[in-house]
């Protein structure tokens, strides 16, 4: 059995690129596998994204990350996004490529994955929601300083 072919799209390298291009203010921090991508260049959290190449992070392997080639991308979104894109999936199947899903582990924190997003999927589907994912930590963090002024 030959393994599935990864879809056309961009690589980790490409996507660090596209969201340090969106987004100039973003901590970047890598560690074991995982680039985080934060607001906070002390604390390094909260994350609006992450790209993740091994299934280190996850509890088993229901990413199958050890496939040559393959990478996850996470988002943090909105109750309103997650439940209209994934709250009615039952059993996902964590190891598709090209398909938005609930992330296998911090779905109940609201993050969604995508392995290997194709060209399409990239530009129609997830940018709009990477730009949700990072107005929320933005908009978070703006509500914090305020409060302490």
């Amino acid at each position: 059995m030959s393994p599935e072919p990864l879809p056309t799209g961009p690589d980790p390298e490409e996507i660090t690129r596209n969201i340090l291009e969106r987004y100039p203010e973003a901590d970047v921090v890598e560690a074991i596998g995982a680039t985080f991508f934060s607001l906070d260049p002390e604390k390094h959290w909260p994350n609006f994204a992450t790209i993740v190449t091994t299934d280190q992070h996850d509890e088993g392997a229901p990413s199958r990350l050890s496939r040559p080639g393959t990478f996850r991308l996470n988002l943090g979104v909105g109750r309103e996004t997650f439940e209209r894109l994934v709250g009615w999936i039952a059993e996902p199947d964590f190891a598709a490529f090209d398909r938005i899903l609930p992330h296998p582990v911090y779905a109940k924190q609201r993050w969604i994955s995508i392995l290997n997003p194709s060209d399409a999927t990239f530009r129609d589907v997830v940018l709009p929601l990477l730009t949700e994912a990072h107005d929320r930590v933005a908009a978070q963090r703006a509500r914090h300083r305020a409060g302490k002024t």
